[in-house]
């Protein structure tokens, strides 16, 4: 392939050719079809009355409940496990993910075959360009923060789809929806797919730095944060965490900003507070998750709510029935003498938001942490942070690293980051040695943290210690 071919397909990728929409499409295949943004996409055409089927590496819970939609699902990179219905360009729509590798036989078939083939950030794009759109973009929080708003504005009637990097506690799901007039998306930074959008409302919660295979540096991905935000229209709303350096209206904890928990109290395990907002004081919320950086992801889900129009008390029973999404501080186990919780922590300020959480619920007891490191060139970089964080708990376990889409690097493996821990009690162990390693614990409470498939193992140390307690 030349140079200008490459440069065609590239072009294609990005946009699809001005007014043609998606529409036209009957059947849309999905390569990567079992990742957590691509599912929710894949479920909203289903909805929608397309023709949906998809490729993906390995089968997973999510690929099962696609089947069970009756979606086609193979695990093989092979055109001839295709159906032949998605094999016409007239009438398929390909959809992939930046992960998958760019030696894909089936995804270079459909790029030499005339198929329109989009990123899945342009699809989502496309499909938030005729509706209202509240986006939500950050480091840290976009899960959270893009679910409670979902919610919140489900449970106030608003006609709303909402794609979440996630799976739902209140619905079982990645997918809300509610109707098509406005839709809620995760603005996600990574490859700078967050640009294909022109939202009406959009928050940043945080910009640490990430993603430094891509971005190289810290201040190339603020700068794409900063570009993220010209994209909002021109008679949008932009809210950002106090203390960020971009304009918009604010939102922080017991502080100054336009919209500020107030009077923040612990009842009953779950936060209540008061909202300070630029029209006065609403009172008396009530919020369920543990943690300040989840309290701060519901400020900002109820300062675009309120902006969008929505009255407090409705807000306030949304809040109140809010559950959570999975893998993020989610009790498996919960008893007087032993707590396990799972969590998706896979940044070194994640680690610490998820530590604050747990001492401010258990002040007293004593706390495994068990984690995952995800991506050498993220363990690499953030080394020094990760062993920072994981040097606050009680004791320190932790796993090879989880590679996803990379090859090892030399030298980056979980045996350095051990010796870096200056936590003594620490260990490095195979998965299969995960039960035995909690029971020689004195533990009271475990958590497994990681965004690689240490959740896979939840169940089975679930199904161990449910037995035993």
């Amino acid at each position: 392939m030349n140079k200008k071919d490459k440069e065609n397909i590239s072009n294609r990728d990005k946009a699809l050719p001005s007014g043609k929409g998606l529409g036209w499409a009957s059947n849309v295949y999905f390569i990567g079809i079992g990742g957590i943004g691509m599912s929710a996409l894949a479920r909203y055409f289903v909805a929608n009355g397309k023709q949906v089927a998809g490729y993906d590496k390995t089968p997973s819970e999510i690929t099962k409940t696609l089947q069970d939609l009756g979606i086609e699902v193979h695990f093989n990179d092979n055109v001839s496990h295709i159906d032949s219905k998605y094999l016409n360009p007239d009438t398929t729509l390909v959809v992939y993910t930046p992960a998958i590798p760019k030696d894909h036989s089936e995804l270079g078939y459909f790029r030499t075959n005339g198929f329109q083939v989009l990123k899945r950030s342009t699809v989502l794009g496309e499909i938030t360009k005729q509706t209202t759109c509240l986006a939500v973009a950050g480091t840290h929080g976009k899960t959270t923060t893009t679910s409670i708003l979902g919610h919140l504005l489900k449970e106030c009637d608003v006609p709303v789809t909402a794609f979440l990097g996630g799976i739902s506690e209140n619905y079982n799901s990645n997918l809300i929806l509610n109707g098509t007039e406005v839709t809620v998306v995760e603005a996600d930074e990574f490859d700078r797919s967050f640009l294909t959008l022109s939202p009406d409302l959009a928050c940043i919660t945080s910009m640490d730095a990430d993603h430094l295979d891509i971005y190289g540096d810290a201040s190339e991905l603020v700068k794409t944060f900063e570009d993220f935000s010209k994209c909002v229209k021109a008679n949008g709303k932009l809210f950002v965490r106090n203390g960020l350096p971009l304009d918009g209206i604010t939102y922080g904890i017991e502080d100054y900003s336009d919209y500020s928990a107030q009077n923040v109290r612990i009842e009953n395990g779950s936060y209540v507070f008061d909202v300070r907002t630029p029209n006065g004081l609403y009172k008396d919320f009530k919020f369920n998750l543990p943690g300040r950086h989840n309290l701060s992801n519901a400020i900002i889900a109820l300062a675009m709510s309120v902006e969008y129009g929505l009255p407090h008390p409705q807000l306030a029973k949304g809040l109140a029935s809010y559950k959570g999404v999975k893998r993020r501080f989610t009790y498996q186990i919960k008893t007087d003498d032993f707590v396990f919780i799972d969590d998706y922590a896979h940044h070194p300020e994640e680690i610490n938001a998820v530590h604050q959480a747990v001492r401010e619920m258990y002040p007293s007891k004593k706390v495994l942490a068990i984690f995952q490191p995800h991506l050498y060139t993220r363990t690499r970089d953030f080394a020094d942070g990760f062993a920072e964080s994981l040097s606050k708990f009680d004791e320190v376990v932790l796993l090879d690293i989880y590679p996803a889409r990379e090859l090892p690097i030399e030298g980056v493996t979980s045996n350095w980051l051990l010796e870096k821990i200056k936590n003594p009690n620490k260990n490095l162990i195979l998965k299969s040695e995960l039960i035995n390693e909690i029971k020689t614990s004195d533990a009271q409470i475990v958590l497994t943290l990681g965004a690689g498939d240490i959740g896979e193992e939840v169940k089975h140390i679930k199904e161990a210690f449910s037995i035993a307690n």
